[in-house]
């Protein structure tokens, strides 16, 4: 679910839409709004196994996604744009500031195989028999991967009422384990509001359902959009010639956006690229200004 390289889909092959039935989510009972979620998680499943998707990439969209919405439950005014700043442009020695951390985070969380090693750097303020417990306790118990990630969504609330970011995590964390997901996906993460995190039990499941119908719709529109961009990527690729371009090509498949001294190339032949790529429609400059870019397909 994790390849880079992704190559073009055959002619004619799209992805597959979320069914309109899935996304009326007609019916408010927490029956109802169980079965679209689980609905829209089976169709999401389908769409995670595409080759023709570029899984990392959609991870890390999805992560600036729960990133701001978790920036935005703390309060500060930052949005996608400044997050992307705070992280894509910082420099050895630099610190992120709060609202970067937490993107970090959020980013640290989708880059490897879920496991509590994996998610301690995400989350250095619990410590490893924290994880292990909530991990074990809710990743792998009774219920379905919505409910055992709403539990543990409460568990940590109720803990740590302030820690909105990390308890969003690891609910995404376990409703992957739950899923047989090698990643944790932020659905919960973006699909939430403050006023749901307040939540408790079967309201909370309630509003987890709902929140998963939500961002399964998002992420299979992401998924196709992104699918077709990689694809534009992968073809222009063979007319590259600068060394170290095959390099920037898997740079652009995995982040959300790079700057061009982070690609494996001199600052001059790497802005060089970024222009070639953006002329040819392969990759987009994402911020709208004149210097400090940063592109992304």
């Amino acid at each position: 679910m994790n390849q880079a390289c992704i190559h073009p889909a055959p002619d004619g092959d799209t992805l597959p839409q979320m069914p309109s039935w899935v996304i009326s989510r007609s019916g408010d009972t927490l029956g109802d709004v169980a079965f679209f979620s689980g609905a829209a998680l089976g169709h999401l499943h389908i769409v995670m196994a595409r080759a023709d998707v570029p899984q990392g990439l959609l991870r890390e969209r999805l992560a600036l996604r729960a990133a701001e919405a978790s920036v935005a439950f703390s309060g500060r005014p930052e949005r996608a744009a400044d997050l992307r700043d705070a992280v894509h442009l910082l420099r050895p020695g630099d610190l992120p500031g709060p609202a970067g951390l937490i993107y970090q985070h959020w980013r640290k969380a989708i880059e490897r195989p879920v496991s509590i090693i994996a998610l301690y750097p995400a989350l250095p303020t619990c410590s490893e028999t924290d994880l292990a417990v909530w991990l074990g306790r809710f990743g792998s118990g009774p219920g379905g991967p919505v409910g055992r990630a709403s539990a543990v969504l409460e568990a940590v609330m109720s803990e740590y009422p302030r820690a909105e970011h990390v308890a969003l995590i690891l609910a995404d964390a376990v409703m992957a384990q739950a899923l047989g997901w090698d990643y944790a996906v932020p659905l919960l993460g973006g699909g939430l509001s403050p006023r749901d995190l307040r939540k408790t039990g079967d309201n909370l499941r309630h509003a987890c359902h709902r929140a998963v119908v939500a961002s399964a719709v998002e992420a299979t529109r992401m998924a196709a959009d992104l699918a077709r961009r990689a694809a534009r990527l992968n073809a222009v690729a063979p007319k590259l010639r600068a060394k170290g371009a095959g390099a920037a090509v898997e740079m652009f498949l995995t982040r959300d956006a790079v700057a061009p001294w982070a690609l494996p190339l001199s600052d001059r032949a790497a802005r060089r690229l970024c222009d070639r790529l953006v002329s040819l429609g392969a990759v987009r400059e994402v911020t709208g200004r004149d210097s400090f870019r940063l592109y992304g397909i």
